[in-house]
């Protein structure tokens, strides 16, 4: 585990230590679990537009144009 000194302006301290006391863990969790939330969401947009880069739109459309044309089913 590594050691972090991190320097936040007072009103966002006191707000954390707000929501981390509301949901019941220590400030160290609360940071972590954010940390780790906010890569995971960079990770997937990255990854998705790295997917994009590869799609091919007329291969696309020649699929969708496979597929009968029918109204959606509402369930």
């Amino acid at each position: 585990m590594s050691t972090l000194s991190l320097r936040l302006p007072e009103s966002l301290h006191k707000r954390l230590k707000e929501m981390a006391q509301r949901e019941g863990i220590s400030i160290n969790q609360f940071i972590s679990t954010a940390v780790a939330e906010k890569l995971s969401t960079l990770m997937t947009v990255q990854y998705l537009q790295e997917r994009a880069s590869r799609g091919d739109r007329a291969r696309f459309d020649a699929v969708l144009a496979k597929i009968a044309d029918a109204p959606a089913d509402v369930a």
